[in-house]
């Protein structure tokens, strides 16, 4: 079959372009390096031509709601009316678990972009996945002061991209389902203690400070709401084991 990935040059969209092609698909990335931009649809028609489904995991570096739901559920709409026009018979969205417990930015954002999803007109399934691995180094480089290290205090239990990168492929390949079983890694941890073990591994050698964050949503954070429930489907790769192969 013949997949799009949208977002297919980030973190996780990259590894779905690597495993959707190891599983002898044909592969199309939907970015502006590729010559399509998702905010305007230029260059998505032509893309889309032929694709049976389209896996989206493009992202955002954003924090504030505004900017990130116009990012989220505009590029979903323009998304959804090509792949309308095109014929496509399945829309993959990569989501975030616990997105509906935490009132933070960027995730009630997301939560948005499933809405508009779910109504777009295209079959579609939406995963909610836990945390990546990268998070930890995401939030080390936010929480670097004048070479101080802080870590965020928040439950977590993160899982490799590449794993989720599979289970998205999967799913493309397989019928619409709704809201697929979320996709977690295999044990919680602590950020803080993810956050000193990784900059210990890259060598410095300084104190890493574990702090609870005053933004909005972190209680929630710290309390569990990001984990996933008993139902959830559980990856194999841990964070050590994550953190030595690199």
């Amino acid at each position: 079959m013949k997949i799009a990935i949208a977002g297919g040059t980030g973190t996780v969209g990259r590894h779905i372009v690597d495993v959707a092609r190891e599983r002898g698909h044909g592969v199309v990335v939907l970015a502006r390096s590729a010559g399509v931009d998702l905010t305007t649809g230029a260059g998505l028609a032509p893309a889309l031509a032929g694709v049976d489904a389209v896996v989206d995991a493009a992202n955002v570096n954003a924090i504030d709601r505004k900017t990130a739901e116009r990012f989220f559920t505009g590029t979903s709409r323009v998304l959804l009316a090509a792949e309308r026009e095109a014929g496509v018979r399945h829309h993959v969205l990569l989501s975030i678990v616990g997105i509906d417990r935490i009132p933070y930015a960027y995730y009630q954002a997301k939560l948005a972009q499933e809405g508009v999803v779910a109504a777009g007109g295209v079959p579609s399934t939406i995963l909610r996945a836990t945390q990546f691995h990268e998070f930890a180094g995401q939030m080390a480089g936010r929480l670097r002061v004048a070479g101080l290290q802080l870590a965020a205090r928040m439950r977590t239990q993160p899982i490799a991209a590449r794993e989720v990168a599979e289970h998205l492929v999967v799913l493309a390949e397989g019928e619409p389902r709704g809201r697929a079983r979320d996709l977690a890694g295999p044990r919680e941890e602590q950020l803080a203690e993810l956050i000193r073990r990784l900059v210990r591994a890259e060598g410095r050698r300084g104190p890493v400070l574990p702090v609870s964050l005053p933004m909005r949503g972190m209680a929630e954070m710290r309390a569990g709401a990001a984990l996933p429930g008993p139902d959830a489907e559980l990856a194999r790769q841990s964070f050590a084991e994550w953190l030595a192969e690199r």
